[in-house]
């Protein structure tokens, strides 16, 4: 069961005349597990999104930390006939490309320099984007996990390279990322009223820190959080979305 004053703020917010329902994608639409080639949405909330986008006056979108040819494969909102947008590397790459060129260079000897970090640490993985390179420690031991981050984060100082701190990774993009300018710009391209997202991760609070006074933010799990509301689990942020669709549903066939 939702929250009381979630249903009420997502009532209001899918009678707005425009809307924009965005949301992370690991640990919100889909469930955190050991494996990141795993992660899969959940199906209802896979569903509602879908849903969402091909309603009138409404737009959905994914946000994500993912590498966008990624983030389209897991998501399976690859398809062209599909009408979610996607934002890949935490909000650097489009489907329609990057903003900014990429020092391939720095690219590269990020990525052999992390590659050295985890190769004594088992557990430790390095995951290459187009435009980034993250190093995982979810599978780590906790004193390896710790070392090699500790490791990072010294090797970063003679980078010129943004570092993103999230849970048990550390990611380094060439060129700037953010989420929260991500949202701005698919407020700004779909012209909406209000904005509805969904995030669990402390990459997440950029997008919170954006959100105004109609806007809806929904924190999934704990933690300390700039946004005004909060649900358990991936679970309930299905059960939003689906109160979201049925609700936004509603308002287009009263409006026929």
């Amino acid at each position: 069961m939702l929250p009381a004053d979630l249903q009420r703020a997502l009532t209001a917010a899918a009678a707005v005349p425009r809307l924009l329902v965005a949301s992370d994608f690991d640990g919100t639409m889909a469930p955190i597990v050991d494996n990141p080639a795993d992660a899969r949405p959940l199906p209802a909330a896979a569903d509602a999104l879908h849903r969402l986008a091909a309603l009138p006056d409404t737009a959905a979108a994914l946000i994500s930390g993912r590498a966008l040819e990624v983030l389209g494969s897991l998501s399976g909102y690859a398809q062209a006939t599909s009408r979610v947008h996607l934002v890949g590397s935490h909000g650097a790459e489009f489907t329609s490309g990057f903003g900014h060129d990429i020092d391939r260079a720095l690219l590269e000897r990020i990525t052999a320099e992390l590659n050295a970090i985890a190769a004594d640490k088992p557990g430790v993985a390095v995951e290459p984007k187009p435009a980034s390179v993250a190093l995982h420690v979810r599978n780590a031991s906790a004193a390896d996990g710790e070392a090699a981050l500790r490791a990072a984060r010294a090797a970063a100082e003679s980078w010129d390279a943004q570092a993103t701190e999230g849970k048990a990774v550390l990611e380094f993009a060439v060129i700037q990322t953010d989420k929260g300018l991500a949202l701005d710009i698919l407020r700004e391209q779909e012209n909406a009223s209000a904005v509805v997202f969904f995030g669990d991760d402390v990459t997440d609070e950029k997008a919170f820190r954006r959100l105004q006074t109609s806007d809806v933010g929904v924190k999934v799990g704990p933690g300390e959080s700039l946004a005004d509301y909060r649900v358990d689990s991936p679970d309930d942020v299905a059960d939003a979305l689906q109160y979201l669709l049925a609700a936004r549903d509603n308002r287009a066939q009263n409006r026929e």
